[in-house]
């Protein structure tokens, strides 16, 4: 039942498997338990409200995009500052809510996706998963080569041993140097810690790769747009997800007008 909830866009698989232990979802009258089974016919409620049947339908469609995240906005709902956040620059989706594919923090930018498929987030977000992450990294100062060993070798963080799977030098000049790097993993301030641990000094960090999806350079910071067909499918395939072709016409690219 949680899969299929989580497909339904009501919430990642993780929080609706925390609802089912707190007793707020029932199954035909009954608290239901993990793993039970559900179909087209049976009532589902959640807190007491029913939830619609069409909700418990999964067809993979173009509802996954792609969003350029500025620095500045926050990946949380709603935040107590008063700050922006990612959703507030997001179509309404069709049906459900959007959930995002990890996350950026306050200062970096870059590729975001989002999806209203929560089995889909999960899929992708799960550790086991192992898909790669390239961004592109602004450093203050001189790295000398033995750090760059170093911090593809492995250094020890506090919360583990850490890696770049690859570094590539993307050049630059006067203090700042821009380099490319790759890792298959997203844990808090991951990318900026590492080249602490070395004396460097990160002063811009920009996500432009997911898996196979690339940051598109023509799409500026603060809009979105649709995952094409192909790029849904190379998604889907990395994600362990069975596609299913789309039936219906999406926007191609769009910024959401707040008031």
């Amino acid at each position: 039942m949680q899969k299929v909830l989580a497909r339904g866009g009501l919430g990642s698989r993780r929080e609706i498997e925390t609802w089912i232990k707190a007793g707020r979802i029932r199954i035909n009258g009954t608290s239901a338990q993990l793993g039970d089974k559900v179909s087209m016919t049976d009532r589902i409620t959640i807190d007491g409200r029913p939830i619609s049947p069409k909700r418990l339908q999964f067809s993979p469609s173009s509802q996954v995009i792609l969003y350029h995240k500025p620095t500045g906005e926050i990946c949380s709902r709603k935040d107590p500052q008063g700050r922006p956040t990612v959703f507030q620059s997001l179509p309404r989706p069709q049906q459900g809510r959007w959930i995002s594919i990890g996350r950026l923090d306050i200062n970096t930018s870059g590729l975001l996706l989002f999806t209203t498929e929560g089995e889909i987030a999960h899929c992708l977000m799960h550790p086991s998963a192992q898909i790669e992450r390239e961004y592109a990294v602004r450093v203050l100062g001189t790295v000398q080569e033995s750090a760059l060993q170093r911090l593809q070798a492995g250094v020890q963080l506090e919360d583990g041993l850490a890696r770049f799977e690859h570094i590539l030098d993307a050049g630059g000049e006067g203090a700042n140097h821009w380099y490319h790097v790759k890792l298959r993993e997203g844990r808090k301030r991951e990318i900026r810690r590492l080249w602490e641990s070395q004396g460097a000094q990160v002063s811009r960090l920009i996500r432009i790769r997911f898996g196979p999806i690339r940051l598109p350079p023509r799409l500026r910071a603060g809009r979105w747009h649709f995952l094409e067909s192909s790029e849904l499918k190379a998604l889907l395939e990395v994600a362990g997800i069975a596609h299913q072709p789309v039936t219906k016409l999406q926007p191609i690219v769009g910024r959401r007008v707040r008031s």
